[in-house]
């Protein structure tokens, strides 16, 4: 094993020794991505991050990849930086709250290649078939998507409505999506969405009420999707149906004094804006684990019920 100079380890050690450079080692580490993909899944300004990435540059640790149009860091090739790097994120805890948020929000933001993202995935198809399960022979007259992590998953859900509108969360994310559909052939009005959870704002632009919603990993773990379930049960027209589609290590509890299992706090998140869970259902693939969850109101439920409706 070769061994590093003391005074490039010290350079190492400075360079990573920054919370948000730490966050962006981790990120490097799991995605490539590039300025824009990491200020969004960090929150914070593309300068401030092109900063940070310059440091982690400038000191060996990550390096720049040209994509197309795009650069894309990554970390560094070289065995020494690698190891390095491997060494110093084994001590990080990889289900802190913040990094399984970062992780989630890059991994969504980050399109699949300059195509516009078709390259096939075995959990788009997986995340697919489990909506395409539901949706009735009518197709829907409104249909919202709210992500665009999953192309497959989009496609099927587009097909499934006369209009169909998708909100992405980055102008790169949103760019290839329009690309995407415009290759496959289906109609989808595609919207930059400010964040993960459009918020009220970004539903308004969307439109009005919708008989479909399609949460493709909202990113929003606890409090925060609670609180876009809330918003979005708002806009659902009567008889509307709700897919979600979220990673389950965002739903575990980690560091909470109440441990809740991912199953029952997403249920629990769901009757708290108002929804019935009807079917809810891990799927793992492609080394993701995500819990896919079909989930109506529960007015409706229960004027189905009163009316023996089935």
């Amino acid at each position: 094993m070769s061994l590093v100079r003391p005074a490039v380890l010290v350079k190492w050690l400075r360079a990573a020794g920054e919370p948000t450079r730490l966050r962006l080692l981790v990120l490097c580490a799991q995605v490539p991505g590039s300025v824009s993909d990491f200020a969004h899944a960090l929150k914070h300004s593309e300068p401030r991050v092109s900063r940070h990435l310059k440091i982690l540059t400038e000191a060996g640790l990550i390096e720049r990849l040209r994509q197309g149009q795009w650069v894309q860091y990554r970390i560094a090739a070289g065995a020494e930086v690698s190891s390095f790097v491997r060494g110093l994120l084994a001590q990080a805890d990889r289900r802190d709250p913040q990094l399984v948020r970062d992780s989630a929000a890059a991994r969504a933001g980050v399109a699949r290649d300059s195509g516009g993202g078709a390259g096939e995935s075995r959990l788009g198809r997986a995340l697919a078939g489990f909506l395409t399960a539901d949706a009735p022979q009518t197709p829907y007259e409104s249909l919202l998507v709210i992500g665009v992590a999953h192309p497959e998953l989009l496609e099927s859900a587009a097909r499934c409505a006369r209009q169909c509108t998708a909100l992405a969360p980055t102008r790169r994310a949103a760019q290839g999506t329009r690309a995407f559909a415009e290759q496959r052939g289906f109609d989808c009005r595609v919207l930059r969405s400010a964040a993960e959870a459009p918020g009220a704002a970004g539903l308004a632009r969307a439109g009005g009420a919708f008989d479909a919603l399609v949460l493709d990993r909202p990113l929003a773990g606890g409090d925060a999707l609670a609180r876009a379930l809330r918003e979005l049960s708002a806009v659902m027209a009567p008889g509307a149906r709700l897919w979600l589609f979220e990673s389950y290590e965002s739903l575990e509890s980690a560091g909470e004094r109440i441990v809740e299992h991912p199953l029952s706090r997403l249920r629990r998140l769901l009757a708290a804006a108002g929804l019935v869970c009807e079917r809810l259902s891990p799927i793992e693939a492609d080394g993701e684990h995500v819990l896919a969850a079909s989930a109506r109101l529960a007015a409706d439920v229960a004027a189905r019920t009163r009316h023996g409706g089935g």
